[in-house]
């Protein structure tokens, strides 16, 4: 009998970004070889946005959101939010395939502070009312930041919890609390670092049907492959199979239950592209 083959959904990268942008077609070649079947490409300004939006148009396997990361959230205007709107509204102007299919990343980055955390709060509160005025989740950058951030989602957001913390890399504690407040988590190829202990331990208590898989490409790449760069979708297949033996499973099942739960929460399955 032929070995199960995996079925994978890069929950969160960024196609447009070089030097993944230049080669798309054959990136998505390579990730079609390795399993990993569709791919989510993720807006970090109005012009990313409107890129990513291009390539899922493009790409019958890639699907895009759009939204403001918080280290551009210092120069997001007036213009920024009504392009963003427009470009929401688009969405529900034309077939459900064409438009984002969240909005995000948005949120908060306290590491590296390129934005002033009032902008990074301002920013975030406005994509959330997006999200809710579009129906949308939400794709959230949280790092070092994670008290801030659940605390501007419970001041602005008025309906049960519906989004993704991304590339999550904090502790066990901090991954209970945002799956308690309703979320779900998303983990890249950092849970695979030798140093990654404190996120294993995370990783170990996230329910299946609240976790997802991602690469962040071009960034994060995975163990065995730490070393090259760029990362790409493709890649995505080390940190499935590292976390399949975390949780004592086939990686072929534990891809397809994170994919399950990204096609619920993205509402892919709904989508005829």
């Amino acid at each position: 009998m032929a070995e199960p083959e995996l079925d994978l959904i890069d929950s969160h990268c960024h196609l447009t970004l070089d030097p993944l942008g230049d080669q798309v077609d054959a990136v998505l070649d390579r990730a079609r070889a390795a399993g990993v079947r569709r791919c989510i490409t993720v807006g970090t300004d109005l012009a990313d946005s409107r890129a990513a939006i291009e390539l899922a148009r493009r790409f019958d396997n890639v699907w895009a959101t759009a939204g403001v990361h918080p280290h551009e959230a210092g120069k997001a205007d007036e213009t920024t939010w009504s392009g963003l709107a427009e470009l929401l509204e688009k969405r529900c102007q034309e077939s459900f395939s064409q438009g984002p299919t969240a909005v995000g990343e948005t949120g908060l980055d306290y590491h590296y502070d390129l934005s002033d955390r009032a902008s990074q709060r301002t920013a975030f509160a406005r994509q959330i009312a997006l999200a809710e005025r579009y129906e949308l989740p939400l794709v959230i950058h949280c790092r070092e930041a994670v008290d801030d951030a659940l605390a501007v989602l419970a001041e602005h957001s008025q309906r049960p919890a519906w989004g993704v913390f991304h590339c999550f890399t904090g502790t066990r504690a901090e991954a209970i609390r945002i799956l308690e407040a309703g979320w779900h988590i998303s983990l890249s190829g950092i849970v695979t670092f030798k140093n990654a202990t404190d996120l294993r331990q995370a990783a170990k208590a996230i329910p299946l049907d609240r976790l997802l898989i991602e690469t962040d490409a071009p960034y994060c790449s995975p163990e065995p492959i730490r070393k090259i760069r760029p990362n790409e979708p493709a890649h995505i297949v080390h940190t499935c199979r590292f976390l399949a033996n975390l949780h004592d499973l086939h990686p072929v099942e534990l891809g397809q239950r994170c994919s399950v739960t990204a096609e619920r929460l993205f509402g892919l399955t709904q989508q005829h592209k």
